[in-house]
């Protein structure tokens, strides 16, 4: 029977990390098992046909159920299946967030997690192609870069914006996040730089570490009250078991760490008892605490011409072929406003993503024409949802949902955001540039109104956090060094044990935990037992 000291599951935005980290050590051997395949498909590496891998072989194609008020909507929440996860599936936009969601998390039980702890982390992990400074840095595995062939349009979006009353800002991710500015993105020389690229192709070619696609894991094997190993299928079918000498590691991400949990008998006794499943041990909070960033997307049809159409186009192919530039080298989301709705936070609670491009139910309608998107996305939603077991299967996609505007506050945030929006669409060079409002549309002026489309339109932005919550209360499922609590040998690293969404997009976040999350495993940050 096949053995490791260290068993991952999930080889996505934290499992690389991890199996790069721990097998940095020669005497300590990997096992990362990955249910998809590898990332061989040109929808990977080409930035810009990040949609065209949404509900294909490369996506774990999670959906809610009917969410109360969304008017009973499913909402579409794509996942990555295959090496990198989720990071050879999203749009590449590298956001830390601010420093006090990481002083909140420490602020509520998660000690070691505030900024100053976790800012050596994010440094540790980059590689700026602006430099070192006092924000960034060189060196590190994940190479964060500006945009290579930005669309002019989106500088009409920056020179509105700051018509508008938002500053201008270099770098959201510096001193100050409120203002207008370019995205960042992981790419390198035009083509995505996933997790896969940055941490686990580098350590592929070490003895210590085995990598194992199509295994599709069942469960956690329990012995008492200890993690001894990890049961899979095979892409035949096969049933195998691994055992792991040290512990067992789940970086399957916000909706695949619970659910293997629960799959486990790990959870809230009440409802795996009513599922079927034997219960293990009683954790009530696996599986709650889901959040996620819902937005809204305002389009208008455009008046110049020259949006991301122009890359379904064989020349656009060609260029990026050839010289990695042109728009398939975008990110869509080319640039961002983070601002405050009323003056009394003590952050932004919006990030508008402006898209060069008509981007509506996720990307999978179309426009015959040229457009542009930007839209509000909620930054710090107040709604709670939760996922759970649709059955003791463990091929049978989880429940979930995310009572999304749920909130008076997130929806007068979000409605705040539309009106925004629209101000910024008639400022500067956006003024001649914009015609047509194609959504919200003609009929939605009112904040009833827009409350209204809010809640038919209303989509979320991938990124899923916080089911396996960190902190030291009854309902916390991991301890503030990702112990799996009432299991020994079993922890889980990933987004999942955020227990506060970070403002904004989530990648660089999960990197961070993970290189933190290995350095706890290793005994290698001081002042803890």
């Amino acid at each position: 029977m096949p053995t490791a000291d260290y068993v991952i599951v999930g080889a996505g935005s934290a499992g690389c990390v991890l199996a790069n980290r721990l097998t940095e050590d020669p005497s300590v051997n990997v096992t990362l098992l990955e249910a998809g395949a590898k990332d061989r498909s040109p929808n990977i590496k080409i930035p810009a046909a990040f949609p065209k891998q949404f509900k294909t072989k490369l996506d774990w194609d999670f959906s809610t159920d009917p969410e109360p008020h969304c008017d009973g909507r499913s909402l579409y929440i794509p996942r990555g299946k295959g090496l990198g996860g989720s990071s050879s599936m999203n749009a590449m936009l590298y956001v830390r967030g601010r420093p006090l969601d990481y002083d909140l998390w420490e602020s509520q039980g998660c000690s070691g997690w505030g900024w100053r702890d976790v800012r050596p982390y994010f440094l540790k992990a980059e590689n700026s192609e602006r430099g070192a400074s006092e924000h960034h840095a060189v060196g590190g595995p994940l190479n964060v870069a500006d945009a290579r062939s930005p669309n002019p349009m989106t500088a009409r979006f920056l020179v509105a914006a700051q018509a508008s009353g938002i500053p201008l800002v270099d770098d959201y991710n510096g001193s100050e996040q409120d203002g207008a500015s370019m995205v960042q993105v992981t790419q390198k020389n035009g083509r995505r730089w996933s997790a896969a690229d940055a941490y686990l192709r580098p350590a592929s070619k070490r003895t210590n570490l085995t990598v194992v696609t199509g295994a599709h894991v069942l469960a956690v094997e329990l012995d008492g009250g200890r993690a001894d190993g990890v049961r899979y299928r095979d892409s035949k079918g096969r049933q195998h078991l691994i055992r792991a000498g040290r512990e067992v590691i789940l970086a399957a991400g916000a909706i695949g760490s619970p659910q293997l949990l629960m799959l486990s008998g790990i959870g809230p006794a009440d409802h795996l008892s009513e599922v079927g499943v034997p219960v293990a041990c009683d954790l009530p909070g696996v599986g709650h605490n889901l959040q996620d960033h819902p937005y809204v997307v305002c389009v208008w049809d455009s008046l110049v011409g020259g949006s991301l159409t122009d890359g379904e186009k064989p020349k656009a192919l060609a260029e990026w072929l050839l010289r990695r530039s042109g728009p398939l080298t975008s990110s869509v989301a080319e640039a961002f406003a983070f601002v405050r709705t009323r003056p009394e936070l003590k952050a932004a609670d919006i990030q508008f993503h402006f898209a060069p491009a008509y981007f509506v139910d996720n990307g999978f309608k179309s426009y015959d024409g040229h457009a542009m998107t930007f839209g509000p996305a909620l930054l710090t939603p107040l709604s709670r949802g939760c996922v759970s077991l649709a059955s003791s299967d463990p091929s049978a996609k989880p429940r979930i949902i995310t009572n999304s505007l749920s909130a008076p506050e997130d929806v007068a945030s979000l409605v705040a955001g539309v009106k925004l929006a629209r101000e910024i669409s008639t400022a500067g060079p956006l003024a001649s540039a914009c015609g047509q409002e194609i959504f919200p549309g003609p009929g939605v002026e009112s904040d009833l109104e827009i409350e209204a489309d809010l809640r038919r339109r209303v989509e979320l932005i991938y990124h899923p956090v916080g089911t396996c919550r960190m902190g030291n209360d009854d309902l916390a499922v991991v301890d503030p060094q990702l112990r799996v609590r009432g299991i020994e040998g079993l922890r889980v690293v990933d987004a999942s044990i955020m227990p506060v969404i970070p403002g904004g997009n989530t990648h660089a976040p999960t990197v961070m935990v993970a290189e933190r999350g290995a350095d706890l495993i290793r005994g290698r940050v001081a002042g803890l037992a």
